[in-house]
């Protein structure tokens, strides 16, 4: 259980990477907009999902 929690921070962390990343060269490109969301709302659920990363890393290694 606690690898797959481990594994499950892993991968939150890894997609807020990739969709922070994505927000922030699109709009340093000039845009507003991607996929019909602002890019400032896909910044922060980037974000979010690195926090959420970090929870679930930290609640794996307090686990063992």
């Amino acid at each position: 259980m606690k690898n797959s929690i481990g594994l499950l921070g892993t991968a939150a962390g890894a997609l807020g990477v990739l969709v922070t990343a994505a927000a922030g060269i699109v709009r340093l490109s000039g845009h507003y907009h991607l996929g019909g969301f602002e890019l400032m709302t896909l910044f922060n659920g980037g974000v979010g999902l690195m926090v959420a990363g970090c929870l679930f890393k930290l609640h794996a290694l307090g686990a063992r």
